[in-house]
């Protein structure tokens, strides 16, 4: 079973200065916003589904790879438009140490431009495309990963920190 992403054209670039948002969290439903985090850096996630196959091998890769990203100062936010209490039981399940934001009415999806047509088993559907951002300090956007494997994507985005 292959997932096809039609190539995404992303409105965001490298420089640009990352858009706000706030939203609900895994940690009971409190709010954050990329405010939050200023004067350090953000990996921000975008991700399909929780407790999907890859998916998990994505979160489970950040979880693994945590403790590098706290000694770098780095926040690792991960989203997808699942609510807070399916968050609240993957980060359990797979015992996240980071945040998950529920992104439920699908505003910062759609800010960041990773929510559009996607594919599966001939099938053509609107949903979230595997993108992550790393924004630094100075809240732009320092890089940018537009097609992601899974299970290497933690290592990659470490080591350009």
């Amino acid at each position: 079973m292959k997932f096809m992403a039609k190539e995404l054209e992303l409105k965001l670039k490298v420089g640009d200065l990352a858009p706000g948002f706030s939203a609900a969290t895994n940690s009971g439903g409190v709010k954050v916003s990329l405010a939050d985090f200023k004067g350090r850096n953000v990996v921000l996630y975008f991700y399909p589904k929780d407790d999907t196959p890859g998916c998990t091998k994505e979160a489970c890769a950040f979880r693994d790879h945590f403790a590098g990203f706290r000694k770098k100062g780095t926040v690792v936010l991960g989203v997808s438009t699942d609510p807070v209490k399916l968050h609240d039981k993957f980060a359990e399940k797979y015992k996240l140490p980071f945040t998950l934001l529920a992104d439920e009415d699908k505003q910062i999806v759609q800010t960041y431009g990773v929510w559009g047509e996607k594919t599966f088993m001939g099938r053509k559907y609107q949903g979230t495309h595997r993108v992550t951002f790393l924004i630094g300090p100075d809240g732009r956007i320092k890089k940018i990963w537009p097609q992601v494997k899974p299970e290497e994507h933690a290592e990659e985005v470490l080591a350009v920190l």
